[in-house]
């Protein structure tokens, strides 16, 4: 991919987030130029690992804080394999057992629906 290639394709990861691209530093802004952006899927399962958790152990965890109990180790692999993309309320959740930015997640997420669409 040119570098062009690669800034139209952050410009519409950020448009989907309703992130502005003149919004990031310029810093952030050439290293995303560089490196593409995480999918979700991918970003789920290196954390998951980081935090010692089995996926029944995050789908625990996620029932737990949100008090809803619908979540399943299988949701959490299909997650993980980009079969699924997991929406809004689910990605809250992620971010505070995994202590992560929601802006991050959300911008995986986008990269995550690009992907699956390509």
């Amino acid at each position: 991919m040119t570098a062009d290639g690669k800034i139209a394709y952050f410009r519409e990861a950020r448009l989907m987030t309703g992130q502005k691209v003149s919004d990031v530093p310029q810093q952030t802004a050439r290293k995303e130029v560089d490196e593409p952006p995480e999918s979700l899927c991918t970003m789920l399962r290196e954390l998951r690992s980081r935090h010692g958790l089995s996926q029944c152990g995050l789908a625990g965890q996620l029932n737990d804080a949100s008090g809803n109990s619908s979540i399943t180790r299988e949701n959490i692999s299909r997650w993980e394999r980009g079969k699924r993309i997991p929406g809004p309320y689910w990605r809250k959740w992620l971010c505070a057992v995994l202590d992560l930015p929601q802006q991050d997640v959300d911008l995986a997420a986008a990269v995550a629906r690009r992907t699956r669409r390509a």
